[in-house]
């Protein structure tokens, strides 16, 4: 890559989402926000006819300009560059119902944002949300959006961390019952989850991260008391990435460590199971908790809401996670590129 003075502005792919959810709307409110193309080239993976509809309920005026390549984007301000999948029937397209259609344009879209990734096209992805039921209705397997990414880019493991303020949180088990996402938390996959963990930052210019490891059980189990996982997975996992020269630390209980981590003691918390981090970030500040997912050959940042099926086509869907996930990718694809350029 060439040095330059010059701000490095990610190429940014922002998909669309479910047609009949929220996507619509919030998209448009995404590439009106002056500081998204301060930031980055932005241009949607979308359809016009839905953009177009979304900023009449909005009572937003667009300049919409269809493109085939990221490469014919002019990407200015006041006007919206969108890559279109197809040639659907969107006057079919009912707000806030499961349909096929809805589905399968979902999925178009996320697989042109991968296809475009992998042929080094863009930097970024920022995705709005999709209807797990609507895109199972067109013969999908994967639970959603984080699968489909590992899955179809073949990457070797897709981290996802919430963004939230001074909080970097990961996660060792996602959608899964709390009594198999205790049982799944076993020595080898936490040490395997701090390794890859320590590899992402690393490459993003965090040169020795402090990686601190939640605790599963209450206080960390009172020495066995109330569980003794910290005892036989937890100690000897932290222990064993200690070893191998990883800044590791903990476990720590649960109801402490994220306290901790917002004063930014820590560069990374890795979470035991879903609601641990959920809760925590969500709590704190609900519309700026954004996904990252680490491991594919991209950045990939992501709201963390729904469809919000129930006031899609009502111009009162809020834009400030799809904002707030298209600048956290932004800032990381910045700095990987700089470190990748150094």
């Amino acid at each position: 890559m060439n040095n330059t003075t010059a701000p490095f502005r990610p190429v940014t792919a922002i998909t669309m989402g479910d047609p009949a959810g929220i996507g619509p709307e919030i998209v448009v409110g995404t590439m009106l926000d002056p500081s998204i193309i301060e930031c980055c080239k932005p241009f949607v993976i979308g359809s016009a006819a839905m953009l177009e509809r979304a900023a009449e309920v909005l009572g937003k005026k667009i300049t919409v300009r269809k493109i085939s390549d990221p490469e014919e984007a002019l990407f200015e301000y006041g006007q919206i560059d969108v890559l279109e999948t197809g040639d659907y029937d969107t006057d079919s397209i009912k707000w806030g119902e499961v349909q096929p259609l809805a589905g399968q344009m979902a999925v178009d879209f996320i697989m042109k944002s991968i296809e475009l990734g992998l042929a080094g096209k863009v930097d970024a992805v920022s995705t709005a949300p999709i209807n797990k039921q609507s895109i199972k209705l067109v013969g999908v397997k994967e639970p959603g959006h984080t699968e489909i990414y590992q899955n179809a880019t073949n990457s070797p493991y897709a981290l996802t961390m919430f963004s939230c303020h001074k909080l970097r949180v990961f996660f060792v088990s996602r959608h899964m019952s709390l009594i198999d996402a205790v049982h799944y938390a076993t020595k080898d996959v936490v040490l395997d989850c701090v390794r890859n963990i320590n590899k992402e930052l690393k490459g993003v210019g965090i040169d020795e991260p402090v990686i601190a490891v939640a605790g599963i059980n209450p206080h960390n189990g009172d020495n066995g008391l109330f569980g003794t996982e910290e005892i036989t997975e937890l100690f000897p996992a932290v222990e064993a990435a200690q070893a191998e020269g990883i800044k590791a630390v903990g476990p720590i209980p649960g109801d402490s460590i994220f306290n901790i981590g917002k004063s930014g003691k820590f560069d990374a918390i890795l979470s035991m199971y879903h609601d641990q981090g959920h809760i925590a970030c969500k709590t704190l500040d609900f519309d700026k908790s954004v996904t990252i997912t680490w491991g594919l050959p991209f950045i990939r940042g992501s709201v963390d809401h729904g469809t919000a099926f129930d006031i899609a086509g009502k111009g009162i869907a809020n834009c400030v996670s799809l904002i707030e996930s298209t600048k956290v990718c932004v800032e990381y694809a910045v700095k990987k590129h700089l470190r990748e350029a150094a």
